[in-house]
């Protein structure tokens, strides 16, 4: 399949889908040193080459604010305590506006996890978090992922549509996951 970068957005944080975790399982939030986890567990979904790459990337995103990833970013561990499955709660700039919206960033469950129901509870805690401090939120995948953007359109996110690459996009997903998408789109503005 292609590899097309996309974005999706959610006009407000209200309803959010509520999904408990399997049995054996524990969400927590970061403490500091969870560098090191988040980078070993978006390596393993493929994200970065090795884990220094991705050790860069989360230094160059969140190092200069590593206290609020303690209030935003989720971990989930197993029954034996290890870390497998993040996302972070985040915030941006959707439209270089300077309008500061919510941002699901970095979604990872380590593969041999993946398939296992954890996927809708890391999301509606990140949500959560979200919802108590923005009203907005939106989100950047690509194309290749889309079990994950089939889940985010369940949740209530929606294509923000900027030019052809997204149309092409969408239309992929739209013969892909077999399911009308773009009537629901966003034409460029998040309200």
């Amino acid at each position: 399949m292609k590899r097309i970068r996309l974005k999706m957005v959610r006009k407000d944080l209200l309803d959010i889908p509520q999904y408990e975790l399997p049995p054996g399982f524990r969400m927590r939030l970061f403490e500091k040193g969870d560098e090191h986890h988040w980078a070993r567990i978006e390596t393993s979904a493929g994200e970065f080459k090795d884990e220094e790459a991705a050790l860069e990337r989360f230094n160059k995103e969140f190092g200069a604010d590593i206290d609020e990833m303690t209030r935003r970013c989720v971990f989930i561990e197993n029954e034996n305590g290890d870390v497998i499955g993040t996302t972070t709660a985040w915030y941006g700039d959707l439209k270089d506006d300077g309008e500061i919206s919510g941002r699901i960033h970095w979604v990872g469950v380590v593969p041999d996890y993946q398939g296992k129901k954890l996927s809708k509870p890391l999301l509606s805690a990140a949500m959560n978090i979200l919802a108590e401090h923005h009203s907005k939120a939106y989100l950047t995948s690509q194309t290749t992922s889309y079990q994950a953007v089939n889940m985010y359109l369940n949740y209530g996110f929606e294509p923000y549509i900027a030019g052809p690459s997204c149309e092409e996009a969408w239309d992929l997903l739209e013969n892909v996951l077999n399911r009308k998408i773009k009537a629901t789109g966003s034409d460029k503005q998040l309200k």
